[in-house]
């Protein structure tokens, strides 16, 4: 009598969403869906979503250098054409993840393809903004480091064994809608509505750009705290090990 095996099954990866991922209520949306199994379909990477989404940034960055450099509807064009490409980079950091769970796939370097990507998005808008019309190149490049401080934050408290914290009031996704209202501003608003006439703080004038520039600073010091406060409290709760 010939004993025979049940065939064993190979494992299969996982298709739930990570209690580590980012919250976006924007996933539940039908359109994102349908975006997502259409991308699933055609087996489009993951990681390229990430590298299409940086790219856009870059973009939107170089579009808002180039607007001192621009007059007229040609500079309204480059702020424009930045508040598209911003939101474009939202949508593409929030297809990826779709797309990693609907096809159950798992890169060993899909970590480093969500990291990075958006921190050189982030550098890439907010430096570009600072160079923009109207802004401050050294608030740009002093916002620009916040913003991969408060990621850099988030990072070190998961090393440490505390959970993901993505809690604002300044995190990617408000970072990035304070830059995509003010570029809406500067491309639609009358010259005059630019700036708050010769007002300044520490010298640096107060216009959209660098009004905005100082929003993000601010929120992001904020963010800072509160995400610094949540992980001591989580570790010291902890058992010691």
């Amino acid at each position: 009598m010939r004993c025979t095996m049940p065939p064993v099954e190979a494992p299969q990866p996982a298709t739930t969403p990570s209690p580590d991922r980012r919250p976006i209520s924007a996933r539940d949306h039908a359109l994102w869906k349908a975006v997502a199994g259409w991308l699933v379909q055609r087996g489009v990477s993951p990681n390229a979503i990430s590298v299409v989404g940086m790219i856009a940034c870059i973009l939107a960055g170089v579009c808002l250098a180039l607007t001192p450099h621009a007059s007229g509807l040609a500079e309204r064009g480059l702020w424009i054409a930045a508040a598209a490409l911003v939101p474009f980079r939202l949508l593409c950091n929030m297809l990826d993840g779709m797309v990693a769970i609907g096809r159950g796939v798992a890169s060993p370097v899909g970590e480093l393809y969500n990291e990075i990507p958006d921190r050189i998005s982030d550098m890439a808008t907010l430096i570009g903004l600072g160079f923009a019309t109207a802004a401050h190149p050294t608030l740009g490049a002093f916002v620009a480091s916040l913003a991969v401080f408060v990621a850099y934050v988030r990072a070190a408290a998961k090393v440490a064994g505390a959970p993901q914290d993505y809690r604002g009031p300044m995190a990617k996704q408000q970072r990035m809608v304070v830059v995509i209202i003010v570029c809406l501003w500067m491309g639609c608003a009358p010259v005059d509505w630019r700036t708050l006439g010769d007002r300044s703080i520490a010298n640096i004038p107060l216009t959209a750009p660098n009004i905005a520039l100082l929003v993000i600073a601010l929120g992001s010091m904020i963010t800072v705290a509160r995400r610094v406060r949540r992980a001591a409290a989580v570790l010291n709760a902890s058992p010691r090990r």
